[in-house]
């Protein structure tokens, strides 16, 4: 990197430190310099991304705010029959909206318009309403349109999608617990723990609880999912921490247990309490044990949480030259992908693909091209679990989706320089909150990088002997990466899609953030070990369960295994060695739908295939899917809370037909349903033919978390990580790097001791900064840039 932008960077970033907050102000400081030096002359950095219009409009896009208002005007006309109350005034024996979004695009509509002069497919909203006030209340999820609202729009029930036997419907048990669900079992909680605040005081120093809004509290409550079984029952196990901004970290050694059914609270009741690994079915006889002395607590959790914070430790010592600006990724030539952002779309070296949203997945791509040929139809996030392990309620009890909470909605502004490289293209998201429409800014990221290696090399000859002449041939690596940081509670999931310029496309998930930690207890170090004085790790599976649909040159494909086998045998030039084993390929064909794990020693190679197209050599055009960092599945198979509702998470891969009535691997209330889920992945597998047909694979990436010292505070992005790779098999003639120019062709002639190279065009870039004039009042100093 030429000294002037690196001396930038590091004026920007000093003097933005000791002034203003240095999230806006770095950048602005940044940005502004390097404006100024677009005006005078070549520059290293070329502003915005190149403009390129879509082939088509965006039909995988979210609906719009005024699609919104006008689909919660509708519902709420009283004309429509669904008797809706405002969320603010209702109760839970009211029906009221829960949330509105977009409903995924029939794929059997859109092909007929991306591939030929077929019309645009008419959007709808997808629509969650909370019906407590039917004689059986549940939840139901309803579709709206066609959009924009008209006389021809309609409100039908969404149950196509599903098929747990309820269609849309989830029982009232196992709907979302939002604020008004929890409003009238919150006094029993209030009740029970004030009545034994003595014993809260006395155990864990001085810690109450009387209400989340009483002054008297000086506990926090979290309850995990499942919060039912099958929505004939309705219960929360609640574990107490001490509150704060690491109160993730501090949990007390109490849980309360609650009966909650229903909507009439006279039918709820406390279950029991559980400390120092004791159940108490009652208040005596927790009262009895208290004053015996037997809950006595050897470890006291901690106030003081400033220990969880991600701020500068001094304690920890200094680290030589840590002073300096650390190394970032500049596209130092300029941006070298084109966007239409209006559209979401996006060329890059060849690809070119799609961006949507939704409020529970996240982002999407649809469409992906490689020099005109489609890949993949769909590629998206569908599901992030979490299953925790523990001889407590609360580990024991949890498993997490985080697409009950809204995942997508978690996308928050990203760090320039620190989440992205400086000089991202940065694009915001938007999701409906009832009849008003948010904005996250900066939520998406776009930027290419420098892979760290080359994308090939190889050096000829060794310039001795009758061969004078060494050469070497290398090419730069090079990738676009599309990035979002979703902070779902204690995680947050950075999410990577990063499209190589050989074709490959990459998935990448790394997970930092708080552990969902327990109290110590010494005797349990089977679960985790002690990260803190009072506090341990708590052992977790992190699986993210994605879609892939693929397309290669069409819909129709089929999954090749070439698996590695073993055979004796014998040739007859070694006739010394009679049999030996030789390793050989068994090519076949998946016939039917399955799921299934990746082969031990991975000694199988899976690619998605068009057995109708075939590249010169005859060989069948197909993509490889290569397993990359901790390609795991959900360690439990029959644990209670995750029996039928995380079917998917359960192996590595699965394939299906692709059908219009299986868009999603699960449904975002099925976390309450584990023994009578509402969309059962496994129903997905109905003995169809996968052979030359219209296949999406089901893939899981995901860590077992081992939890560590290390993780406190949060958990760090370099070991919790997993990856996959999408990886052109045969789909060309040969490799796709003889197109590139970013290379060099070196020639080294040893009698004459003269080297020379090829640079196809593209030199080393000059970057000519002219920053005389104070930026934002700071003058840079001449010591900045002087030699030594």
């Amino acid at each position: 990197m030429h000294r002037e932008l690196v001396a930038l960077l590091c004026a920007a970033t000093l003097a933005a430190g000791s002034v203003l907050p240095a999230l806006g102000y770095e950048r602005k400081l940044l940005l502004d310099a390097l404006g100024k030096r677009q005006t005078g002359g070549s520059s290293c950095y070329s502003g915005d991304a190149p403009v390129v219009e879509a082939p088509k409009t965006n039909v995988w896009a979210g609906i719009s705010a005024k699609d919104n208002y006008d689909v919660w005007t509708l519902l709420h006309d009283p004309a429509t029959g669904l008797n809706l109350t405002l969320p603010e005034n209702a109760t839970v024996t009211d029906n009221y909206v829960f949330w509105i979004d977009t409903l995924h695009t029939n794929k059997t509509d859109v092909l007929p318009y991306l591939d030929g002069d077929g019309p645009a497919p008419s959007k709808y909203a997808r629509v969650i309403i909370f019906e407590g006030g039917k004689e059986e209340p549940d939840s139901q999820e309803y579709y709206v349109g066609p959009l924009p609202v008209s006389n021809e729009t309609s409100v039908e029930k969404l149950d196509y999608i599903y098929n747990g036997g309820r269609g849309g419907s989830v029982p009232f048990n196992s709907r979302y617990a939002d604020g008004i669900k929890a409003a009238p079992i919150n006094p029993l909680i209030a009740s029970a723990m004030g009545n034994i605040s003595d014993i809260t005081a006395a155990l864990f120093n001085g810690s109450v609880f009387y209400g989340a809004s009483d002054n008297r509290t000086t506990l926090s409550t979290t309850a995990g999912t499942p919060l039912s079984f099958d929505g004939s029952q309705g219960f929360r196990n609640i574990m107490f921490r001490i509150p704060g901004r690491g109160t993730y970290l501090t949990p007390i050694d109490f849980f309360l247990l609650v009966d909650c059914p229903g909507t009439d609270p006279t039918h709820y009741s406390i279950k029991g309490y559980v400390t120092n690994e004791k159940f108490f079915p009652d208040e005596p006889s927790l009262r009895a044990a208290f004053e015996a002395g037997e809950l006595a607590q050897e470890y006291v959790q901690t106030k003081d949480q400033s220990w969880t914070d991600v701020d500068y430790k001094p304690e920890l010592g200094v680290r030589d030259l840590e002073d300096r600006f650390a190394p970032s990724n500049i596209e130092l030539g300029g941006k070298r992908y084109k966007v239409d952002s209006e559209a979401q779309y996006i060329e890059y070296m060849g690809f070119s693909f799609y961006v949507a949203f939704s409020r529970t997945l996240g982002i999407m791509f649809y469409d992906i091209k490689f020099k005109g040929d489609r890949i993949i139809y769909e590629l998206s996030l569908q599901e992030a679990l979490a299953q925790y392990a523990g001889n407590q309620p609360k580990a024991a009890n949890t498993v997490y989706h985080d697409t009950y909470y809204s995942l997508g909605t978690d996308l928050a502004t990203l760090v320039e320089g620190y989440d992205c490289p400086f000089g991202s293209t940065f694009w915001n998201v938007t999701y409906h909150e009832e009849d008003h429409t948010v904005t996250n800014q900066d939520a998406i990221c776009i930027f290419e990088q420098d892979s760290g290696f080359p994308l090939s090399r190889h050096r000829y000859g060794s310039g001795a002997g009758d061969y004078p002449f060494t050469q070497l041939g290398v090419v730069k690596g090079a990738a676009l990466a599309v990035r979002t940081i979703a902070t779902v509670g204690n995680y947050d999931y950075m999410f990577s899609y990063l499209f190589h310029q050989d074709g490959s496309i990459e998935v990448e998930v790394r997970a930092s953030g708080f552990l969902q930690s327990s109290f110590y207890y010494p005797d349990q170090a089977r679960y985790g070990p002690r990260i803190a004085p009072a506090t341990q790790g708590s052992l977790h599976d992190h699986i993210l369960t994605y879609k892939a649909d693929f397309d290669v040159l069409g819909t129709a494909n089929s999954f090749q295994i070439s698996d590695l086998v073993v055979v004796n045998q014998t040739q007859a030039w070694f006739p010394e060695l009679g049999e030996f084993e030789q390793m050989e390929m068994n090519i076949s064909y998946l016939e039917k739908e399955a799921a299934f794990n990746w082969a031990a020693n991975n000694q199988a190679m899976f690619c998605v295939v068009n057995q109708n197209e075939t590249n010169a050599w005859g060989e069948q055009r197909g993509y490889r899917i290569v397993p990359g960092r901790s390609n795991i599945h959900l360690s439990v198979q029959n644990s209670p809370f995750s029996l039928k509702n995380s079917e998917m998470a359960k192996t590595h891969l699965a394939v299906t037909r692709q059908h219009d009535n299986e868009p999603y691997a699960n449904s975002v209330q099925n976390i309450n349903l584990p023994l009578a889920p509402q969309q059962d992945f496994s129903k997905f597998f109905d003995d169809e033919s996968v052979e030359q047909e219209d296949l999406v694979v089901w893939f899981n990436l995901g860590m077992h978390h081992f939890v560590r010292a290390e993780d406190i505070p949060v958990t760090l992005y370099t070991e919790a990580a997993s990856s996959i790779v999408f990886a052109p098999q045969n789909f060309n003639d040969r490799a796709q790097d003889g197109d590139l120019l970013n290379r060099r062709w070196i020639k080294y002639n040893a009698t004459s001791d003269a080297i020379t190279f090829d640079a196809y065009g593209v030199e080393l870039p000059n970057c000519p900064i002219d920053i005389s004039e104070p930026v934002d009042g700071i003058s840079p100093t001449v010591e900045l840039f002087q030699e030594g």
